[in-house]
């Protein structure tokens, strides 16, 4: 599919609505923990978060980005929606849909990134299966007997999509571990482990502030070019023979 043509003036509206939109919905989350009289602010927290990340995919889109970033995005639209909306069985959902951007994540850090050294991926990979391995054994005792296998494969996956953003450079690659956080704090709630105060303003920032640097890195990575095939000596070996 040919690249979408950059809207310059569409794209700043755009980030500015997001920018706004943000801060709109962390102020209300704050307001929201502060207790009674404050019943306006839940309306906002409810109407706010969905709407963060389809005006966050119209700025990728209006800046010429893959239409794979946009459908990224729109599926933490719909992670976000079944989170909120409350239960196992939604949350269960909400998880799908999160993966499927990851699964986009995934895809666009391959297509657009450009290829790590070997020694670097492979330090790379370690730390964070070592760092997808601790946080799983960490969490498991705490996690519902229903939830533990989902967790441990969601964060596999999540895992391996801020591993590939790096490809996509260190915009990207920053995306990537704020997504960590953001989720790890989510799972560390049902874990009934101790939390920061106004845990869920701590979450929605690391998750936007995620969201924001992972599109970005991806429309730098996309403008950039396409990756580079990965270097092959065969043709090389056959000219020296």
């Amino acid at each position: 599919m040919s690249p979408l043509r950059p809207r310059p003036r569409a794209a700043r509206l755009l980030l500015a609505v997001f920018a706004v939109l943000a801060a709109v919905h962390l102020t209300a989350l704050l307001l929201r923990a502060a207790g009674p009289g404050h019943g306006p602010a839940d309306l906002v927290v409810h109407l706010t978060k969905p709407a963060l990340m389809p005006v966050l995919a119209g700025y990728a889109l209006s800046r010429g980005g893959p239409p794979l970033l946009a459908a990224a995005l729109v599926c933490g639209c719909a992670g976000d929606t079944l989170l909120q909306a409350g239960g196992d069985t939604l949350f269960l959902l909400g998880m799908g849909a999160f993966a499927a951007g990851h699964l986009c994540y995934l895809a666009l850090s391959a297509r657009h990134g450009t290829a790590l050294r070997r020694s670097r991926t492979g330090a790379a990979a370690a730390v964070y299966l070592v760092a997808w391995a601790a946080t799983v054994t960490l969490l498991w005792p705490g996690l519902p007997a229903a939830m533990r296998v989902p967790v441990a494969g969601y964060s596999l996956l999540l895992t391996a999509m801020a591993f590939g953003a790096l490809r996509a450079g260190p915009l990207a690659a920053a995306g990537g571990l704020l997504f960590l956080l953001s989720d790890t704090l989510i799972a560390t709630g049902i874990a009934d482990w101790p939390q920061l105060p106004e845990p869920q303003f701590w979450v929605m920032l690391s998750y936007a502030a995620a969201q924001f640097a992972l599109a970005g890195g991806v429309l730098r990575a996309a403008a950039a070019g396409p990756a580079p095939p990965p270097y092959d000596t065969a043709p090389a070996c056959r000219e020296a023979v």
